[in-house]
């Protein structure tokens, strides 16, 4: 038996009835609804599909809507509150997921181009040099991170000239040198100068060593000295010492063996720099600079030989266990020694060993990206080399 409406539900009622009449009325709509406000219940009898379901939380009733009926329940607005929220979550959270998803894709891209590059770099990297009869000349080699890189080439067989300031310092170092011999036939040879005052004596004794042990094979420019202090008490004489021993006292021995290297299309050209050449640090406004130009020479000289096979090598190692680093210590600012703390100290052999490793057999990761980025100026001067040359013959059958 059906019960008599009450008058606020008979409005209800008639206002939702309204409402169904004015949507079977509208011309060319779908009979269902989006697919997020459409549920199907679990019903027996008819079909599923035949069977939807609409929300109206507005009237606060549930109106479901069938092939030849129509059914009114009510609904609770906390029911209708939540079934908004809800269909609006469902239809706008791909949305906030989409940025993440970009992200994770740009990620994955860029985590295969690295790996790609790590797979292909043996293939475009120089051919290994072999250290064994090389001549290798190493500046700075009477001590610290020189002398180390100088055993290490010694131990592969190769012929080592050492060049330093101090006389007695390299005697010493020869003697320790020459305990790890593989052959009779290898020498080590010292020259006592300071790389960076004078070019022409630096290009002399450059000259001597290559008359006595073979065209140089391989450079190691590892001359260099260390200072910290704040800016504004460094004298001022300390920035172009500093400048003069780290940058001039590479470009020196670098410039005076390049010219060989060309002529015989091969060579290897190593600078040891620091990690503070890559960023500067506290207390090192005259040494950063100094080890930071060392980059840049590098990278420079770099294209300009690359068309005679000759390749060059940067190293940034770390602090090391070295004389010039217990020297340094001794005036370093605190801040200065709790910034470098925090890498800890190296030892000059493992250093040597990744140098002398870096510098004969592979680029590296990074040296490869590079070249990538860089390759498209190869070829310019590539082809201005080939030009010259030809050019150059041309006048000589004039």
């Amino acid at each position: 038996m059906q019960t008599a409406l009450s008058r606020g539900e008979r409005v209800q009622h008639g206002t939702l009835i309204r409402l169904l009449h004015i949507f079977d009325s509208l011309p060319n709509q779908r009979t269902t609804p989006p697919p997020t406000s459409v549920f199907r219940h679990p019903l027996s009898g008819p079909s599923p599909a035949s069977y939807l379901g609409y929300r109206t939380p507005e009237a606060g009733l549930l109106v479901s809507r069938r092939a030849n009926d129509c059914q009114i329940s009510p609904m609770s607005s906390e029911e209708g509150l939540s079934s908004t929220i809800t269909d609006w979550l469902f239809i706008n959270s791909w949305w906030l997921l989409l940025p993440f998803i970009m992200l994770l894709v740009i990620a994955a891209f860029i985590v295969a181009f690295v790996l790609l590059l790590y797979m292909i770099s043996p293939l475009i990297s120089p051919k290994p040099l072999k250290l064994n009869g090389a001549h290798v000349v190493v500046t700075g080699g009477s001590s610290g991170i020189g002398k180390c890189i100088a055993i290490e080439c010694y131990r592969q067989g190769a012929f080592i000239t050492l060049v330093a300031r101090n006389e007695a310092k390299l005697l010493q170092a020869k003697k320790e040198i020459e305990k790890f011999a593989i052959n009779d036939k290898q020498v080590v040879l010292c020259i006592s100068v300071d790389v960076s005052s004078d070019y022409s004596q630096v290009e002399s004794v450059i000259k001597q060593a290559q008359e006595k042990l073979g065209p140089v094979d391989m450079l190691v420019n590892c001359a260099g000295t260390s200072m910290s202090g704040k800016f504004e008490e460094v004298e001022v004489d300390c920035f172009k010492k500093l400048m003069e021993v780290n940058y001039l006292g590479s470009v020196y021995p670098t410039r005076a063996v390049i010219t060989t290297m060309k002529e015989r299309r091969m060579g290897r050209i190593m600078f040891v720099s620091s990690q503070a050449g890559q960023v500067g640090l506290f207390g090192y406004t005259a040494y950063s600079p100094s080890k930071f130009a060392l980059r840049g020479l590098a990278e420079s000289l770099q294209m300009e030989i690359k068309p005679y096979n000759i390749y060059v090598t940067v190293a940034y190692p770390p602090d090391t266990d070295t004389p010039g680093l217990a020297e340094e210590n001794k005036t370093k600012p605190l801040e200065t020694k709790l910034i470098s703390e925090t890498s800890g100290v190296c030892q000059p052999d493992q250093v040597a060993k990744i140098i002398v490793r870096d510098a004969i057999i592979t680029m590296g990761l990074f040296r490869t990206i590079a070249l990538f980025y860089l390759g498209s100026f190869d070829s310019i001067v590539r082809r201005c080399m080939i030009q010259r040359e030809q050019s150059k013959a041309a006048d000589k059958r004039e």
